[in-house]
């Protein structure tokens, strides 16, 4: 008795066992079908193993619930391709009642229910998903695609026909819409959030903090004066009636890409920044802060869209107040030649361009430029508003470079999408556009006529001879003597020019202009005082030795100011009109004759420009030296931005999973070159595939020499994956 139970035992386990193996094996060969893009046959793959599925439970025999989830969840994957909406959203759900928390299964069913016109539920669900995988870039791209959907299409209207008799415009795939004319200007007085968002205003009064955690706040609704100085936002139809604050969107960095949650408040835990953490704290700002940035909303409209104020438009002026820099032609070859050039008129034939070989014809190849000089100087192009031009920004260009470039229709930069913007409300073309900005600059130097100089640099001159002791003495009201004791002769070569900075706040003498021909394009810092040590250059050096010394250089040479008479009587003359020492207006003349400034003669070199790090090189020499400089190789490769995206450590070269970690016995923690799970392997694996994106982009630009292959830790992405 006991021999025959024990055989129907251990039947019963072997069954059980064939089952499992036979589901096992129906699911891995689904997954080979499905990555060899045959969904059809992958649906039949996965329908069978959970018909073997359903039968073993008829038997007693248990399935793993997370291989049932999986097969739903990928079999729901395998609907969509196919265009069966109705049969992956519910394999969706079905995943979903197995665990809630399957993010995959979110993500589809939100891509089901977009595609089944059902845009608020898809919203919701996608909104969950973006709480447990806050960075993944397709999760966030679904996020924006369906707040726009579910806006007041404040995006451009497209007239949406067939092809017929008209050639289709180069960098357009075939079966594209015609775009017949320009689309509506964009209405800021719009909500484009309205059907998905509800918003209030509060202050710290009736809004008030309640816990350790960013959002631990409560609304308290009795009557005060309130301040109004707060935004709170939430979903309509979202289960949590909670409201989140929305903070003022960061505007400190340039950051383009998309926004993500603070990693520290994703998991529940107090953010390691408080007041000064640009990252997110909830999906609602996320989303509030995207379509700010775009200019697509006005946070000052969201609770009075007819009031007063509903009339805000984009102007000139208020784009450089926002971004700052300048709007100006540059030669259009030159900048698209590969690496870049920076040529602007030739100071000689203005019809030409600047290059010092291909003189280019300027006005018919001119292209806009905005150009921002901060510490480094960066060029963004404006390219001509086109009908098929999108406004919005290319996901592309933002994480590694569009290889499309100007055959691409979205924005490259968002001072581009500005532009755009600008145009489709005002009409205006890129010549008003230039001359704006000079009347603006023009107002703003007015109405700071006092000041001179670069704008985070004090200026003063002092005694020569006192500053040598240690002491500060300007000159006396005559302008004869300086005001110490000693009372020495003020001359030209016994004075001293002293800037300070807003940041070291320390007077810094500054040396005279260099008078190197050429005259760079960008002055750069000495190497030696770089590094914290004291100039070894016999004579002269001509890079300069404080960062005060290279915003004066760089200031005097925009301005036309040859040498130190000619800063110290502008100076005067800035100080109290009147006050030069000369009696002609800027001593450029003397006995009736014209004094030719070096700056007359030497025009701007027109050098490579390396785009990634702001630097202009003047030879061919430096340009080879600075492409392989280890600094510029690591700036291919890696930026700050890009550390947003990513959860778990830099790849180590070795895309393995650690089997010790697995058994919960790898004592490496992060020294270990194997992936800790399978989560951390697919994140290298598509980490390596956007670092190989950005070395082709940078080669394609020619900002890595033709045979450089060493890129220290970066040199795994050239090895095969074993």
């Amino acid at each position: 008795m006991k021999l025959a139970r024990s055989h129907y035992l251990l039947s019963t386990v072997k069954r059980a066992i064939t089952v499992l193996n036979l589901v096992w094996n129906l699911f891995g060969e689904g997954n080979d079908v499905f990555k060899e893009g045959e969904w059809t046959k992958s649906i039949e793959m996965y329908t069978e193993a959970l018909s073997i599925a359903e039968y073993a439970d008829s038997e007693d025999i248990c399935v793993p619930t997370g291989l049932l989830e999986k097969l739903y969840a990928n079999r729901a994957a395998a609907y969509l391709n196919i265009g069966l909406y109705d049969q992956a959203l519910e394999d969706c759900e079905k995943a979903l009642q197995l665990n809630d928390g399957n993010y995959k299964a979110l993500y589809r069913k939100a891509k089901s229910l977009k595609e089944l016109g059902r845009h608020q539920e898809a919203y919701e669900a996608v909104a969950k998903c973006s709480l447990a995988v806050p960075q993944d870039p397709s999760v966030t791209q679904l996020t924006q695609d369906l707040a726009k959907i579910m806006g007041l299409k404040i995006r451009k209207a497209y007239v949406r026909s067939k092809l017929n008799n008209t050639e289709t415009p180069m960098g357009m795939a075939v079966g594209m819409p015609d775009v017949k004319g320009l689309p509506a200007a964009v209405d800021l007085a719009k909500n484009p959030l309205a059907d998905t968002h509800e918003f209030k205003q509060a202050c710290s009064i009736c809004f008030v903090k309640t816990g350790p955690g960013v959002l631990d706040y409560t609304l308290h609704t009795e009557d005060h004066k309130c301040k109004k100085d707060a935004l709170l936002g939430r979903f309509i139809h979202s289960p949590d009636k909670s409201w989140k604050l929305i903070r003022p969107r960061p505007t400190k960095t340039q950051y383009v890409g998309p926004y993500y949650i603070c990693k520290e408040v994703a998991v529940g835990k107090e953010c390691l920044y408080p007041g000064h953490c640009t990252f997110a704290y909830c999906q609602e700002e996320i989303d509030v802060w995207t379509l700010e940035r775009k200019g697509f909303i006005s946070r000052e409209l969201l609770f009075d869209p007819f009031g007063p104020s509903s009339n805000v438009r984009l102007t000139v002026p208020k784009i450089l107040q926002e971004h700052h820099g300048i709007f100006m032609f540059l030669c259009g070859v030159c900048f698209d030649h590969k690496p870049r050039i920076i040529s602007k008129t030739n100071k000689d034939n203005p019809s030409l361009c600047s290059h010092p070989v291909t003189k280019h014809d300027f006005e018919d190849h001119k292209c806009l430029v905005h150009i921002l000089k901060e510490n480094t100087v960066r060029y963004s192009k404006i390219r001509p508003l086109t009908p098929y031009c999108q406004l919005d920004l290319c996901r592309h260009e933002v994480r590694y470079g569009c290889v499309r470039e100007d055959e691409c229709f979205y924005a490259h930069s968002l001072i581009e999408l500005k532009v755009w913007m600008l145009q489709h409300e005002l009409g205006i073309t890129h010549e008003n556009i230039v001359q704006e900005a000079k009347k603006f600059w023009n107002a703003t130097a007015m109405i700071s006529s006092g000041r001179f100089g670069p704008p985070n640099l004090k200026m003063m001159f002092v005694c020569g001879q006192c500053w040598r002791h240690g002491q500060l003495n300007e000159a006396d009201k005559n302008k004869k003597y300086c005001t110490a004791k000693a009372r020495h002769t003020w001359a030209k070569d016994r004075r001293v020019v002293l800037v300070s900075s807003h940041e070291r706040k320390k007077w810094t003498t500054v040396r005279p202009l260099p008078t190197k021909k050429p005259i760079p394009s960008q002055f750069e810092i000495c190497m030696h005082v770089t590094a914290g040590k004291k100039c070894q250059y016999i004579g002269n050096c001509t890079f300069a030795h404080s960062a005060e010394e290279r915003d004066l250089w760089t200031y005097m040479k925009e301005n036309n100011i040859p040498d130190m008479d000619q800063l110290y009587e502008q100076w005067l003359q800035s100080q109290k009109p009147g006050w030069g020492e000369e009696t002609s207006s800027n001593s450029i003349r003397e006995n009736g004759k014209q004094i030719h400034m070096p700056t007359d003669y030497a025009e701007e070199v027109a050098g490579n420009h390396c785009w990634l790090c702001g630097k202009n090189c003047n030879s061919e020499k430096q340009w080879q030296q600075h492409i392989t400089s280890d600094k510029h190789k690591d700036r291919v490769f890696n930026s700050e931005d890009d550390q947003n995206c990513w959860q778990y450590r830099f790849p180590t070269g070795t895309f393995k999973v650690c089997e010790r970690f697995l058994k919960g016995t790898c004592t490496e923690d992060d020294l270990c070159k194997l992936a800790h799970g399978e989560q951390e392997l697919k994140e290298w694996m598509e980490r390596r595939e956007f670092l190989l994106m950005k070395l082709a982009k940078a080669r394609k630009d020619h900002l890595i020499a033709p045979n450089d292959n060493d890129f220290g830790k970066y040199s795994f992405l050239l090895k095969d994956i074993k």
